[in-house]
């Protein structure tokens, strides 16, 4: 059932993230002009595919990664009881069927018999529950799930049962970015400690083989995969392996990507810059998949006592200073790549989430009203750090032009650069929270409150009272149809606290050989259903 479904009766789809984060609005074979991708590929060509990644994993992890590249691996490895297609509209996956009591307290999942996971042994109601109650009590569960558990029934059946109606509950356990609801043997469960799982066994077309820190995770063919036999669409329907074997390498530099693919070294470049769009759609070897609503660009900044941006007027100083067409042309290039866009959601989510709230005060670039507000903030002349990464180097020209803009206005400004880990563990960390502005990406998420800057921690200690009311009323309506007033009220609470200032939303770039076939994405890389014919 879609968003149009819910609006119509239930409630339904997927976040993230994050960090990720993650990714997009769109799905298809990646061309410019968006249309999906549903063309079959009809034989199984073996070999290998090898992805030259932008980024490396800080965990594989799915269910407590908060970065796109864990899901965008690992979701090749790892599925969940829900999924939705190209529309978002929510489709099962490991789950048969389900249904919701009209009370909205109960849900039943009805598992698919004789899935098997990656170790030989079958998939049933007991690995799903422990799967299920660590993943609602991680980031992906995003706390609506604390009065709430899942409980089995029988061998097949599994419930969630909820104290309260959740409005987003379906969303959250059908989004497939990243923190997503992966299932694993309750014996990997019952294994795990916080920081991750010690094996990586899932139910999905390929296997873990090996993840060799800083170079390379290895996937290979599960011959024993137990798909659904419907159209391919999106993240729902056929999973094939069609190669043997995937590596994900891990190649932080982009121009050492951009030679890889030209040299046929790498068969897909992930990430590739922009800079370099023009240069690879010259060579006849090499085909550009642009995939729209990709991400957004948005700065978090550091709300904790005694910083800058802990006074509300140097948050809006900021905001009013951006010149938003300047930061995201100096990270994208050409407007082709990118849309400003004041809402907290994504312009492909207009249908279901738009807001007038807060148009007047994006983009609106005035200096000299800038500069009073961060007077009256109290800058003195102190340093203010914006911490980026160039693992992302959209994100790093982002943060050039944010230190030129915010220099003309007298600010003392430094760039502290990391890699990507690194990054995602000092935003997190407490005692690392020396810095002022994090210029991050974010990724697709399925509805308002599963955003990152709504959190406390990861968004630069978000502390805001109203926040958590509104929260809770959006996720306690019965249905997502009935939450959609909730947003504006959620798009004010954002303009008005201004947990983090978002600059606006892209597309992205990766490029394949000509000899890959049926490349997709929803949300993340699909490598499933492709060929390699080199």
């Amino acid at each position: 059932m879609s968003f149009r479904h819910i609006f119509n009766g239930l409630l339904i789809m997927a976040l993230s993230i994050l960090l990720i984060a993650c990714s997009s609005g769109s799905s298809g074979n990646g061309t410019s002009d968006g249309e999906k991708g549903e063309k079959e590929t009809e034989a199984a060509s073996g070999g290998e595919i090898r992805v030259a990644y932008s980024a490396q994993p800080p965990v594989l992890d799915p269910q407590v990664g908060t970065a796109i590249i864990t899901a965008e691996v690992m979701g090749h490895v790892f599925e969940s009881l829900l999924t939705t297609d190209s529309d978002y509209n929510i489709k099962p996956m490991l789950a048969e069927s389900w249904e919701q009591s009209d009370d909205g307290l109960t849900i039943t999942f009805h598992l698919r018999e004789g899935v098997l996971f990656h170790n030989g042994e079958e998939m049933k109601a007991e690995d799903v529950v422990a799967s299920m109650n660590r993943w609602k009590d991680g980031p992906g569960g995003r706390g609506q799930f604390e009065k709430a558990e899942f409980e089995e029934i029988d061998e097949y059946t599994v419930e969630l049962k909820m104290e309260v109606p959740i409005s987003t509950a379906l969303v959250g356990i059908a989004q497939g970015t990243s923190s997503f609801s992966a299932i694993m043997p309750k014996e990997v469960i019952e294994g795990a400690d916080p920081t991750s799982v010690e094996e990586f066994i899932g139910t999905g077309p390929f296997e873990f083989v090996e993840w060799k820190q800083d170079q390379y995770v290895h996937l290979k063919k599960f011959d024993d995969y137990q798909g659904i036999d419907e159209p391919a669409d999106g993240l729902y329907g056929k999973k094939e392996a069609l190669v043997d074997d995937l590596f994900f390498q891990f190649v932080l530099d982009s121009s050492t990507r951009v030679a890889g693919i030209q040299s046929g070294e790498y068969d897909i470049a992930h990430e590739v810059p922009y800079d370099s769009v023009e240069q690879l759609e010259n060579d006849e070897n090499i085909e550009n998949q642009i995939l729209p609503g990709a991400g957004t660009l948005i700065m978090f900044t550091n709300k904790k006592e005694g910083r800058l941006f802990h006074d509300v007027k140097a948050r809006e100083a900021l905001a009013t200073l951006i010149n938003a067409d300047e930061i995201m042309t100096g990270a994208f290039t050409d407007e082709r790549f990118y849309t400003l866009n004041h809402n907290m959601m994504m312009p492909h989510q207009e249908e279901q989430w738009y807001s007038e709230i807060g148009k007047d005060k994006y983009n609106v670039n005035d200096h000299e009203k800038a500069k009073e507000l961060f007077a009256e903030a109290g800058y003195n002349g102190e340093t203010v750090k914006i911490m980026t990464s160039r693992d992302y180097e959209f994100m790093y020209n982002a943060s050039v032009v944010l230190q030129q803009e915010l220099e003309e206005v007298g600010l003392d400004v430094e760039l502290e650069v990391f890699d990507w880990p690194t990054l995602l563990d000092k935003m997190v960390d407490e005692n690392e929270y020396d810095y002022d502005i994090n210029m991050v990406w974010i990724g697709y998420k399925p509805e308002p409150t599963s955003h990152h800057f709504l959190a406390t921690g990861i968004s630069g200690w978000t502390d805001s009272p109203e926040l958590t009311e509104l929260v809770e009323k959006f996720r306690s309506q019965p249905t997502l149809e009935d939450a959609i007033p909730v947003y504006d009220e959620l798009q004010d609470w954002f303009w008005t606290y201004m947990p983090a200032a978002k600059i606006g939303d892209y597309n992205r770039i990766d490029a394949t050989r000509t000899s890959i076939d049926n490349y997709q994405y929803s949300d993340r890389m699909i490598l499933w259903n492709v060929t390699n014919d080199k």
